[in-house]
């Protein structure tokens, strides 16, 4: 005779069956990680994305003054051998959107991007504000 584990968390188990099969896809999709950081003369928007290169990105600002950072990266490999004749395929799509509303006292005209070892890096400059002199001569009349 052989020994039987039970289980009490069957329904679980049910579940799982039912949507974790062959026939549904399981979906893969991460964000990647945003850092934003901030100093006196502007703001700085960090974007991890290893394996990115800056051709995979678009960073611009939209109708509505927000910046938009897209990122699509399409990628095959096919391997082909002879002796076998065994062809194999793999596909790695990735896509990511996010709109960020900018603050008001930021220059818009000069926003720039660099991608730099897998992190792309938006500085976003601050308006520096001329102080005003507060004193000074009033004529008499």
């Amino acid at each position: 005779m052989m020994p039987t584990m039970r289980s009490n968390n069957w329904i679980p188990a049910v579940f799982n069956d039912l949507f974790y099969n062959d026939l549904m896809p399981k979906a893969n999709c991460t964000a990647p990680a945003i850092n934003v950081k901030e100093s006196d003369k502007s703001y700085i928007v960090e974007l991890a994305a290893p394996g990115m290169n800056k051709q995979d990105f678009n960073v611009h600002i939209n109708d509505e003054g927000n910046l938009v950072v897209k990122m699509e990266h399409k990628e095959e490999h096919n391997e082909e051998d002879k002796n076998v004749r065994y062809l194999r395929r793999e596909f790695s799509y990735s896509k990511y959107e996010q709109t960020l509303i900018l603050p008001d006292d930021v220059q818009k005209d000069a926003i720039s991007a660099k991608v730099e070892d897998g992190v792309l890096t938006v500085e976003l400059p601050r308006v520096v504000e001329q102080k005003v002199k507060l004193s000074r001569q009033i004529e008499i009349a």
